[in-house]
């Protein structure tokens, strides 16, 4: 076969992962599957097929290899026998971990950071997006850059460099250095653009979509502006912000949707990503989109209301928007029974998450289009209001039902 059809076939090759986690006194074993699941699906997402799944009970992780000598062991016996690609742990390793599994398995190690950093990379399409993502990299292979040139010789003195002697680490640490600050100022620069840009929106009220990763906000986003928007049943789908101008009922806003949140984000992706989040801060009101079909959509609920705490959004207007509806009575509601009490059910789950969010909630099908009438409803009532407080000047051209 020609060597270029063989790199062919080889680009292709799905590549087999195994997946590790630690039960702690942090963790159960409840939650480190779903953790495990959540990683199986962002390995698939990012092109790996899940061939097993190991895990172990820790007080806390083993400070050489993060697990035991003897879990180690039975990971390295599965990853001989059945020609495993890569090992990706759930939490983060440290480099000097990351070093030592991989020299006792022979293969690539990642972590769950590197993984989403790895789907960040293949899906930015924007300059933005790209820089974002190169920036995040770039500082999370800083510390781990130690020992990656073990194999080489100093480098050799010469024009240009600071002396003999000089090791290729130190060589690569400046280097790395020097594009983080350059990938910094460029994303100072877009950032300035982007302002500009949010600037001359002004006399608009904004709406941002938020949510767990997956939970289908593209789709909302392309039933409610009724334009083509990329919408995918894989994680991170979205990661540039896309903003369409929506009307209702002669009230014009502006709709945005922003990139998923997920648990564990990696620090320096939410560091990075700040700027493309700016449209959910800067809007006025939230919908926060939850897949309520999700067996832990209460977990993903939290992680994105922490991480609206972490970026100073909590205190906005939000209207939780349960999604999957249709899915969630497929779920949980025998098929025998009788509609009258499914609404009642529905009702009394949609009080008590209104009383505990303290926020209007409303249960919609995106996918299908249910209810999507009455969170239009919620959503006029709230942006009439926004534009009557703010632009009074403007009340003439608002026109009720």
């Amino acid at each position: 076969m020609p060597k270029d059809k063989i790199h062919q076939v080889e680009d292709h090759r799905i590549e087999r992962a195994v997946l590790v986690g630690l039960v702690t006194k942090k963790q159960s074993e409840q939650q480190l599957k779903e953790y495990l699941d959540e990683l199986e699906f962002l390995a698939e997402t990012a092109g790996a097929q899940t061939e097993e799944k190991f895990w172990q009970k820790l007080d806390h992780p083993e400070k050489r290899t993060y697990v035991g000598s003897g879990k180690l062991a039975e990971i390295k016996t599965f990853v001989k026998a059945y020609d495993i690609d890569m090992v990706i742990f759930d939490d983060e390793i440290t480099p000097s971990q990351q070093r030592n599994i991989e020299k006792e398995l022979k293969c690539k190690v990642l972590d769950r950071s590197m993984l989403i950093l790895d789907i960040f990379a293949q899906r930015a399409q924007t300059l933005q997006a790209k820089t974002q993502v190169e920036l995040a990299q770039l500082q999370y292979l800083l510390p781990r850059l130690k020992g990656m040139w073990q194999h080489l010789d100093r480098v050799k003195g010469g024009i240009g460099m600071k002396g003999a002697g000089e090791k290729e680490i130190e060589t690569d640490r400046r280097i790395a250095k020097q594009n983080i600050a350059k990938l910094k100022a460029k994303l100072e620069t877009i950032d300035k653009q982007n302002l500009t840009q949010r600037k001359n929106r002004d006399g608009m009220i904004r709406v941002s979509l938020v949510g767990y990763t997956n939970v289908g906000k593209s789709t909302l986003m392309r039933a409610l502006s009724k334009e083509d928007v990329f919408a995918e049943n894989k994680l991170f789908a979205t990661l540039d912000t896309t903003v369409r101008k929506v009307v209702l009922n002669h009230v014009p806003f502006l709709l945005s949707d922003t990139v998923g949140f997920i648990r564990k984000l990696p620090h320096h992706l939410v560091e990075s990503f700040k700027s493309t989040l700016d449209e959910a801060v800067e809007s006025d009101i939230l919908l926060h989109v939850v897949d309520i079909a999700h067996p832990n959509f209460e977990d993903q609920f939290n992680v994105v209301n922490e991480t609206l705490q972490e970026l100073k959004a909590e205190n906005k207007t939000q209207i939780i928007v349960f999604n999957k509806i249709d899915l969630y009575r497929e779920r949980h509601f025998d098929e025998h029974l009788p509609e009258e009490i499914r609404k009642e059910l529905l009702h009394e789950l949609k009080q008590s998450w209104m009383a505990k969010s303290n926020n209007e909630a409303v249960f919609i099908s995106a996918e299908t289009g249910e209810n999507l009438d009455e969170l239009r409803d919620i959503m006029y009532v709230h942006i009439k209001k926004l534009y009557l407080d703010r632009y009074p000047y403007k009340a003439s051209y608002l026109t009720d039902y």
